[in-house]
């Protein structure tokens, strides 16, 4: 994996998906990272499509709280607006690249580099949780 920073874009592979997602139609776009992050949930054995998973960035970005995605090596074009289930699955696909012990987490040299890549995850897996459901238990009335 050629890799050149710690940012959800900032290796080929990631990239490459980045140039996917472009050339892409705009309604295909969802499905492509929904395909990336089920199969990324599901592998068993080594996770071949963590660094495109990344793309829960795309996701995360559009929660509240979330932050843009640096689009020098990010998809160009405007991204749809993903339905809500979307952010469990990014979720849960970050969870499984952050627990793996063979997978992008190995590939770090520096540890800096690391610890920062892995806040990187923790930022955006805390963005992806829903908010609780609010109920209002009693509405009294004086």
């Amino acid at each position: 994996m050629g890799t050149w920073d710690t940012g959800p874009f900032d290796n080929d592979t990631a990239a490459d998906f980045a140039n996917a997602l472009d050339d892409a139609e705009p309604e295909a776009r969802e499905a492509l990272i929904r395909g990336v992050l089920i199969r990324t949930i599901d592998a068993t054995g080594y996770l071949t499509e963590a660094e495109e998973a990344v793309a829960a960035a795309l996701i995360a970005a559009q929660c509240p709280g979330g932050e843009p995605v640096d689009m020098s090596y990010g998809p160009e074009t405007p991204m749809p607006v993903f339905p809500s289930d979307l952010r469990a699955l990014a979720d849960e696909a970050l969870a499984r690249i952050a627990c793996d012990e063979d997978g992008p987490d190995s590939n770090w040299v520096d540890p800096e580099d690391w610890k920062q890549w892995r806040s990187i995850l923790t930022r955006l897996r805390a963005v992806l949780v829903p908010p609780p459901p609010s109920i209002a238990l009693f509405d009294i009335q004086p």
